[in-house]
């Protein structure tokens, strides 16, 4: 029974961290402001010359070790799922969509930003619910303020946030990057999913995810 559990939990995992790669895609695509981790990974890919899904692997690597020298409860299939799976499936995304989607209008943008919401609430919901790690950016936070007692999660992952998103920022103008052109890597997006997600993933879990992994029927 338990490994059964596990199967579905891992499965879940499996299933939410590819939602939520589709979704920063498509975040991309809309070019309205992305993640705040995501923005900082923006700027980066900009300054180093190898593929997104590379340069992804290579940079929660770094992380992945910093959580296991200083707390690696944390760290779980999830976590490796993550590591190695977002980045790639994002940049397949990515590129797919612009082949589909080109020279889109504003309208055709926030469309896109309202269906990269909802669908990284969904994929979040599910990673969340399957409770099997968390990804290598969520751990720094958690060791912070839950290991080294440095202040609540919330304000600590405010701070972490803010860095991410400025650091992407200096790294973009770094790379040539316009000052009128920054809201395409944190801008209305960004701001929405740092601060605005929590009760549609909430909803996702209650009605979808946590029935899923529980066997019963998703509430309506």
């Amino acid at each position: 029974m338990k490994d059964k559990k596990l199967v579905k939990r891992t499965c879940m995992t499996l299933f939410g961290v590819i939602i939520c790669a589709i979704s920063v895609g498509i975040f991309k695509i809309a070019a309205l402001g992305v993640d705040p981790f995501q923005s900082f990974m923006a700027g980066l890919d900009l300054v180093v010359p190898i593929s997104f899904g590379t340069l992804y692997v290579i940079t929660n690597a770094v992380l992945l070790t910093f959580a296991l020298i200083f707390d690696r409860h944390y760290i779980g299939i999830a976590t490796f799922i993550n590591l190695f799976l977002l980045g790639y499936i994002t940049q397949f995304t990515y590129e797919f969509l612009q082949t589909v989607i080109v020279n889109p209008s504003i309208i055709v943008r926030v469309c896109c930003l309202v269906v990269g919401v909802v669908i990284i609430c969904f994929g979040s919901a599910f990673y969340m619910t399957a409770d099997l790690g968390v990804s290598t950016y969520d751990a720094i936070a958690l060791i912070i303020c839950n290991t080294w007692k440095k202040g609540k999660f919330q304000y600590v992952r405010i701070i972490t946030d803010l860095v991410c998103v400025i650091l992407g920022v200096v790294l973009f103008l770094i790379s040539g990057g316009k000052v009128m052109s920054i809201p395409t890597i944190a801008g209305i997006g960004t701001i929405i999913t740092a601060f605005f997600m929590g009760p549609l993933i909430e909803f996702f879990n209650v009605h979808v995810a946590r029935p899923i992994l529980a066997g019963t029927r998703p509430q309506k």
